[in-house]
C-alpha cells in the first residue's frame, strides 16, 4: 500500500489570518462568521485569529502576500464577494484576485485559501455565504485546516 498524506481536521496551536473584503459586506459579513466558526469548531483560539479589512476583493491578495511573509501565520483565508454586473468588470477582478491569491500562496510557501464568492446574481452570493449551499467561509476555514496539516505531515526538503 502507497503511503497517503491527507489533512486533518482537528485542534492546532497555529495562527491564521482572514483577510476580509468591506465591499459587498453583506456576504463578507456572513463569510466571516463562518469562518470563525468553522475554525472555532476545530479548537483553533480566538487569539490565534487575526482579521485584515481590506476595501475591495481586489485588495485582498496584497495583503495576503504580505501577512504570509511575516511567517507569522500557518494559513491565509480570503473572504469576500464578487457580483456579476453589466460590465466586463467582474471578469477582471475575479482573475486579479484569483491569480494574485495563488501567487501569494506559491511564492510564500504559505496556504492562502480563496473563500471569495464569484457568482452571477446575489441570489448565489446569498445562498454561498449561509443558506442553501452552506457557508463558503466555514468550508475555507477548514480547507485552511487540512492544508496546515498536511503541510506538517509531508517531509521537508528539495
Amino acid at each position: 500500500m502507497p503511503k497517503t498524506y491527507e489533512g486533518r481536521l482537528g485542534p492546532t496551536d497555529a495562527r491564521f489570518a482572514l483577510v476580509v473584503s468591506r465591499f459587498n459586506s453583506l456576504f463578507s459579513d456572513q463569510l466571516l462568521a463562518g469562518a470563525l466558526d468553522g475554525l472555532r469548531r476545530h479548537g483553533v483560539a480566538d487569539d490565534h485569529v487575526e482579521i485584515v479589512w481590506v476595501p475591495g476583493a481586489i485588495e485582498i491578495p496584497l495583503l495576503a502576500r504580505r501577512l504570509a511573509q511575516t511567517g507569522r501565520f500557518a494559513a491565509i483565508v480570503a473572504l469576500g464577494a464578487v457580483i456579476r454586473g453589466a460590465t466586463p468588470h467582474f471578469d477582471h477582478v475575479c482573475r486579479l484576485v484569483s491569480n494574485g491569491c495563488a501567487e501569494a500562496a506559491r511564492d510564500s510557501g504559505v496556504p492562502v485559501i480563496f473563500g471569495v464568492l464569484t457568482t452571477d446574481s446575489l441570489e448565489q452570493a446569498m445562498e454561498r455565504a449561509g443558506t442553501k449551499a452552506g457557508n463558503k467561509g466555514h468550508d475555507a476555514a477548514t480547507a485552511a485546516l487540512e492544508m496546515v496539516d498536511l503541510l506538517r505531515q509531508l517531509p521537508q526538503g528539495r
